[in-house]
């Protein structure tokens, strides 16, 4: 069995606060027993993806000698959990939307970069941040095998069904979302319906962590609505959080009852690969 938590919570423009608050998060998680803590997506700061503006490139930061990693390393260690650290990375002259898994002895995993980068009025993602180049990746942590996504790379079927083949136990992702300034949409739904479906069809749990709060930018502002949610490996919301308050919400998980399910549904034995080629194609119509 192991315990799982997902952290929301607001940020604010200092990012020490931001810190200090993500930390006192996690020891709390950590109190009431949970192994696998996530924290929101960028949490170390506000949303600066909201404007274009090159200012905020000063954010980043390298994996190498990363003083937040630093701190949430030395946390994992102590509190002996594992904890996923979302962060701003620079690598050269290029820049990532980027996430370490941080094993339950301060090891520092390997580094993801987030695959599928959106582009819309208030997430202006591909303004700031590179394509991923690190493929998918699951993570053997001492509490299980894990897959992990960024935000916007939780809308698609193809994430969840590769972390799943790559033999993923539960899938977590780190998230940014709120409201929608230019069609004046409330996704909230529709959010979570789709990775509702991604947990039934790959028959593994999904976490989820979002922030809340209303951010306000030069050229847009976005009110983040929380609602962050886990589900069981049916796809159906086991505990969900407010659109408006700091929570932590937590799932316990029997991994080998999951496993027998998700070999008794057999969604993946019963694939057929070499039919699946318009899959990998462009746009068809």
């Amino acid at each position: 069995m192991v315990r799982v938590s997902a952290i929301q919570m607001a940020m604010s423009e200092d990012k020490k606060f931001n810190i200090s608050k993500a930390i006192s998060l996690v020891k709390q998680s950590a109190k009431n027993c949970a192994q696998i803590i996530l924290l929101p997506e960028l949490f170390e700061t506000l949303y600066f993806c909201k404007d274009m503006d090159k200012k905020y490139l000063s954010l980043a930061s390298p994996l190498k000698n990363n003083s937040l990693i630093k701190q949430f390393s030395d946390l994992a260690k102590e509190l002996k959990v594992v904890i996923l650290v979302s962060y701003f990375e620079k690598s050269k002259e290029d820049y990532f939307n980027s996430l370490v898994v941080i094993n339950a002895d301060g090891f520092v995993m390997d580094n993801y970069r987030k695959t599928h980068i959106p582009d819309g009025h208030g997430y202006e993602e591909k303004f700031y941040f590179k394509d991923g180049d690190t493929g998918f990746k699951v993570y053997e942590t001492a509490f299980g095998k894990i897959g992990v996504g960024i935000c916007w790379d939780q809308w698609f079927c193809e994430t969840a069904r590769a972390l799943t083949l790559k033999g993923a136990e539960i899938i977590f992702y780190p998230t940014a979302i709120g409201s929608e300034p230019e069609i004046k949409l409330d996704s909230k739904e529709h959010w979570q319906r789709v990775q509702m479906g991604h947990a039934a069809t790959n028959t593994v749990p999904v976490v989820v962590a979002n922030r809340i709060g209303k951010e306000v930018a030069k050229s847009s502002e976005l009110t983040f609505y929380g609602s962050s949610f886990i589900t069981d490996y049916t796809g159906k919301i086991i505990t969900e959080a407010s659109r408006d308050k700091e929570e932590i919400i937590y799932a316990d998980f029997d991994l080998e009852k999951n496993a027998k399910q998700r070999k008794y549904w057999g969604l993946l034995r019963d694939r057929r690969p070499s039919c699946y080629g318009d899959l990998v194609s462009p746009l068809l119509r």
